[in-house]
């Protein structure tokens, strides 16, 4: 896979270069300010980008304006974007460009190194990767929504559907059979007034795109 970086914390980028390449992945561009980051993503059109949200010059949004602007130019480019914490309007603004090929992680999450790879193969793949605190985030504060008629157990697997787990790794993880997943998930299409669908990642994309709109 060819990655473009854009962290400006050089013993952080430094360690993704060296994670990445270490596991058979090539970096392409390497940049540490906001302003480097569109050309390098325009320049090298990558597999997949990992950019952090807040870059030089101003340390606001550089990172994920880049982002959109880059899937503008570049319908479909994956993009996982890293924060230092939850914030909600960051991870909607991302959502609403689209939610196929797009992750959010938790920069903790990067210590975690097989999740973090993981998360980077899903959304290089068109998949979606969002972090767990992230998602939580986002289901507490949809007020006055359908949200709210879902049983505690059809928000843990609409939760780590949102993740982007299949329906094997949500059995596993709740320790429930496969056709309970599938009962859940029927249920939770049903109250949030979603058309089922035979696709796990469909499925995702449906429930993502609920949550932005919610």
């Amino acid at each position: 896979m060819r990655v473009v970086i854009a962290e400006d914390n050089a013993l952080l980028r430094e360690g993704l270069v060296l994670l990445l390449t270490s596991t058979g992945h090539e970096v392409v561009a390497v940049v540490g300010t906001g302003p480097e980051i569109l050309p390098a993503l325009l320049d090298r059109r990558p597999d997949a980008a990992v950019l952090d949200v807040r870059m030089p010059p101003t340390f606001r949004d550089e990172g994920l304006r880049a982002a959109l602007a880059a899937r503008k130019e570049i319908p479909g480019l994956p993009v996982l974007v890293l924060s230092q914490y939850v914030e909600e309007s960051y991870a909607a603004e991302l959502l609403g460009g689209g939610v196929s090929g797009v992750g959010y992680l938790l920069k903790d999450r990067i210590g975690r190194v097989d999740e973090f790879l993981d998360a980077l193969e899903r959304v290089a793949a068109g998949g979606t990767a969002l972090d767990p605190e992230v998602v939580a985030e986002l289901l507490t504060r949809r007020r006055g929504s359908p949200l709210e008629t879902l049983t505690p157990r059809e928000r843990e697997v609409l939760k780590m559907m949102a993740e982007g787990h299949d329906n094997t790794t949500i059995a596993k993880t709740l320790v429930i059979t496969e056709r309970s997943v599938s009962k859940h998930i029927g249920n939770v299409f049903l109250k949030l007034g979603l058309p089922p669908s035979d696709s796990g990642h469909r499925r995702v994309l449906a429930v993502l795109a609920y949550l932005n709109n919610a």
